[in-house]
């Protein structure tokens, strides 16, 4: 064989670092981003608070499209005009039905704030898994691998010890386990489930472009001793051992350290007593529900003119050191947009598929995964995952989780599918109606949900009924 030169097309995603920032902005809940930003605007001279509206010219935050929570929805007019009922018509006759029981005038403000309620690494991940397309099996056995990774995303249980746990009802060996692992570790957080720091490191650095500078060399030394010999050795030695150039070593421990050594820390940050702060705002006007962005909760930010206009009159240190400020604060600003551009997209895609769970209830919630939603909009599914994370949105029913409108589903006796939200809501009614001398047994729920449509076997409706925190039928026996 002779060596030639061969060229070739193809796309390749680059991890810019203005696309790591709008990642990193994305999954930010509305307090943190808030924090962010007043962060930015301290430290960046270029970046000054907005105080009559966005600065147009500069991107502001400020969308174009929002909704100012505290005035009913018939005094908001939106300034984007593709937001019409003859473009979206979203009636209630497509999904929500006739007769709701929410008038045209009602204000989505009117609903209380509800405290937050802290989302643990493991809801986060036992989220992604029910919606994953895995098999029931695989499922379990993730479930169990999630159980045992720690608060800092690591799994430092041995994958024979997992075994144990899953047995009698599942006989997997490690093989099988590891293959479900790495299943997980494509779950977000990036880098969650690795067994050690070189992993972790090695899991985020995968999902970046081949063409990132200093991946390759990153991947050596994360691969291998070296990555615990360079708090030792230092740049200079692991250049020496590596026998590369210095430069190039400087670039590949700047992509590591710019990584996060600890993924599962920025999950369920929020505490107990943080109250939520709705991102988005959701309101039905003339049979139309409408989604806009809730931006007047977060501070409006645009260039600063003044340091701007200094940079053709200033020194020439002066004037690189006011182009790299402004340089940050013009992608901080299109970030900012982009995130909001993309939240409220899911948050329509959300509404327009689930009108029926805004109308009705969670008896009208249907199957909704996140591939179906990131195909609808054209984005990556962990996209999709990034922008509902901490999310939050008004509506008629209250402050609601945006991951609240997504359910699995389970096949009805009529061809179509429960989810299995709706399921646990039909469960609900019918033990509230039960006489309570003689409780309905969790087989008789599943032969009158069978009856119904929903055809679910008894140890689903023990878990759906454990899920909910209702007692078994004997403890729930009442004689007075």
């Amino acid at each position: 064989m002779k060596p030639r030169l061969q060229t070739s097309l193809g796309q390749q995603l680059v991890m810019t670092p203005q696309l790591r920032q709008a990642i990193r902005l994305l999954q930010m809940s509305a307090a943190e981003l808030e924090a962010e930003i007043t962060e930015a605007v301290e430290t960046n001279p270029l970046l000054d608070w907005a105080e009559d509206g966005p600065d147009l010219q500069a991107g502001g935050v400020d969308h174009a499209d929002h909704a100012p929570a505290d005035e009913p929805p018939e005094e908001r007019q939106p300034e984007r005009e593709d937001w019409q009922a003859d473009e979206n018509p979203w009636s209630n006759e497509g999904g929500g039905g006739s007769g709701g029981s929410f008038d045209d005038d009602d204000n989505p403000g009117s609903a209380a704030e509800r405290v937050a309620q802290t989302d643990s690494l493991q809801d986060h991940m036992l989220w992604q898994l029910h919606l994953s397309q895995l098999s029931l099996r695989d499922r379990r056995i993730g479930a169990a691998v999630i159980d045992a990774i720690d608060d800092d995303g690591y799994l430092r249980t041995e994958l024979a010890e997992i075994a144990q746990t899953l047995r009698p009802e599942v006989v997997a060996g490690e093989d099988e386990i590891q293959a479900v692992l790495c299943q997980l570790q494509r779950f977000d957080p990036v880098g969650v489930g690795a067994r050690s720091l070189g992993e972790c490191l090695c899991l985020q650095l995968d999902v970046l472009s081949a063409d990132t500078p200093g991946r390759a060399l990153a991947l050596t030394i994360a691969q291998g001793a070296l990555l615990e010999k360079l708090p030792r050795s230092g740049v200079a030695g692991l250049a020496s051992e590596l026998k590369r150039p210095q430069a190039e070593v400087e670039d590949a421990v700047a992509l590591l350290r710019s990584l996060d050594p600890k993924p599962g820390v920025q999950i369920g940050e929020l505490s107990q007593d943080t109250y939520v702060v709705p991102d988005c705002v959701v309101w039905r006007q003339k049979g139309i529900w409408r989604a806009a962005l809730a931006s007047q909760h977060l501070p409006r930010v645009s260039i600063h003119r003044g340091y701007e206009s200094m940079i053709r009159q200033c020194s020439e240190s002066d004037a690189g050191y006011l182009r790299g400020h402004l340089q940050e604060a013009r992608w901080l600003l299109k970030s900012l947009e982009a995130r909001g551009d993309t939240l409220l997209k899911v948050t329509r895609c959300l509404i327009h598929q689930q009108a029926g769970f805004l109308e009705f209830g969670e008896a009208a919630l249907r199957p909704l995964t996140l591939r179906e939603v990131a195909g609808e909009v054209g984005l990556h599914e962990s996209t999709v995952s990034r922008a509902i994370a901490r999310k939050y949105v008004r509506t008629p029913r209250g402050t609601l989780p945006l991951r609240a409108f997504f359910a699995s589903g389970v096949s009805t006796e009529g061809g179509g599918e429960a989810s299995s939200t709706a399921i646990q809501s039909m469960i609900r009614k019918l033990i509230e109606s039960e006489n309570p001398r003689k409780p309905l047994s969790d087989a008789k729920l599943a032969d009158l949900l069978k009856s119904s449509g929903v055809p679910v076997a008894r140890r689903t409706v023990a878990k759906y009924r454990e899920a909910m925190d209702i007692l078994s039928s004997h403890e729930r026996v009442r004689m007075g």
